[in-house]
């Protein structure tokens, strides 16, 4: 399921990523990697508030849509 739809709170594992390469890339660059886990900090209108790899995080709704995690 993409990130987008997961809930305040909860913590997910990255399965893969959607989108061109250069998105997959960008994402990468950020500290999104396969296997690395997520937590949903909070969210709003614009994105959501992450934790990834210890650092909090703000994510547009258009990439946190890219990112495949269970």
């Amino acid at each position: 399921m993409p990130l987008i739809f997961a809930k305040i709170g909860e913590t997910k594992v990255i399965s893969s990523f959607q989108g061109k390469e250069d998105i997959k890339r960008h994402l990468q660059n950020l500290g999104f990697t396969v296997g690395e886990e997520v937590k949903v900090v909070t969210e709003n209108d614009s994105g959501l508030i992450l934790i990834v790899k210890g650092v909090r995080m703000a994510l547009n709704r258009g990439l946190a849509s890219k990112i495949m995690v269970s």
